[in-house]
């Protein structure tokens, strides 16, 4: 009794939760199959390294602030057939990340540009990668704050420290000529530092209308398209399609 408290003590100060609560159980079947004390602590170990790659997951997807989590197998994409399947696939692998290449997404409004883009996300967190979504329009209005409160320099290095930043909706809503300085500034600093993904409901060449500055625009999209996986999602609303068929599954 005296040593399995002895044993309990010391890793909880060592931080070996999972070590603690299955230590006893791997012992007992490693004593029945007789394995030697090799095969036991390397069992031990596994399991504690599974459990904290776990709980680094949860804990930066928790951080990325996903509006809500959707993965690529609820993603039907006979659906909008205009989407590139094989070069989604490719980004799932997560070497752009490495790359600190871009990817921009880019289609009708209900096309499940979004519903990728945090799939993808959700994959970049369970490949270890700090990421952060937001739309365009509450990355200015925090920035902007950031600014009254003299907190932007270090807003902006929060930013810069991510691996991958999801820039969603823009082109939804027009920028005032400071925000679209201040969100031309994060994308600038983020040019061959860290990945952006951008879903976007205008094609590149009518990005001056959200902007409303040309060659503040030609001076992003210079930046953000170099080395950048441009996936296109062209057809009717696919919202709109799988609420059509959920209603029609429900009919008796």
């Amino acid at each position: 009794m005296a040593q399995d408290m002895l044993i309990q003590h010391h890793l909880k100060r060592l931080r070996l939760p999972a070590m603690g609560r299955y230590y006893k159980k791997l012992a007992q079947e490693a004593a029945q199959q007789n394995r030697p004390y090799e095969d036991y602590l390397l069992s031990l170990l596994e399991l504690e390294v599974t459990q904290r790659d776990e709980n680094t997951q949860k804990r930066l997807i928790a951080q990325a602030r996903f509006p809500y989590l959707r993965t690529l197998d609820q993603f039907n994409f006979s659906a909008i057939p205009s989407v590139n399947k094989a070069m989604v696939l490719e980004l799932t692998k997560g070497e752009y990340l490495a790359k600190k290449e871009n990817a921009v997404l880019v289609g009708n409004t209900g096309t499940g540009k979004t519903h990728v883009a945090i799939s993808l996300g959700i994959l970049a967190c369970r490949q270890g990668k700090k990421v952060r979504f937001v739309t365009a329009t509450g990355l200015i209005n925090d920035l902007l704050e950031a600014q009254e409160q003299h907190t932007l320099g270090r807003r902006m290095a929060q930013i810069q420290k991510l691996d991958l930043l999801i820039l969603d909706e823009v082109g939804f809503v027009p920028f005032t000529p400071e925000g679209a300085r201040l969100l031309f500034q994060v994308c600038a600093d983020r040019y061959l530092r860290g990945s952006l993904l951008v879903t976007t409901n205008l094609e590149f060449g009518r990005w001056v209308e959200v902007f409303e500055d040309e060659r503040l625009t030609g001076a992003l999209l210079d930046r953000l398209t170099h080395h950048c996986h441009v996936l296109e999602f062209n057809g009717d609303s696919y919202r709109f399609k799988e609420s059509l068929r959920e209603k029609e599954a429900s009919i008796p």
